[in-house]
């Protein structure tokens, strides 16, 4: 899984930032990993560097092997909260996708099947 972080304008990203949001991505979406080719993550600051409450975004776009992109965003006060309230919705956003392939009992479903006839 490839991890890409990218900051906007008015968002000062460093090295050590960029190592803490990769080990945090690989370790909250660990379970997935066999299925993800690449993570892209994308922060900004909507009000410019005025402080006013939750300003900083985090947009998280997933991309599962074989699967249409996921994408999820988290509004925040500061960016790592807003990064990990990201990287949770697209947890949950992942279990529901990924989720659709298998039925209860664990069975392929017509989706999984239709995707091996293309």
């Amino acid at each position: 899984m490839q991890v890409q972080v990218q900051t906007g304008d008015h968002i000062e990203g460093s090295e050590a930032m960029n190592r803490w949001i990769e080990t945090e991505t690989r370790e909250r979406l660990a379970r997935f990993r066999d299925h993800l080719t690449r993570v892209e993550i994308h922060f900004a600051d909507q009000d410019a560097s005025r402080s006013h409450g939750a300003d900083k975004r985090c947009n998280v776009e997933a991309r599962a092997a074989g699967r249409p992109p996921l994408a999820v965003n988290a509004d925040a006060g500061k960016l790592p909260e807003a990064f990990t309230a990201a990287i949770d919705k697209l947890a949950r956003a992942l279990d529901t996708d990924l989720g659709r392939l298998r039925d209860r009992a664990g069975r392929e479903t017509i989706r999984t099947a239709e995707s091996d006839l293309v």
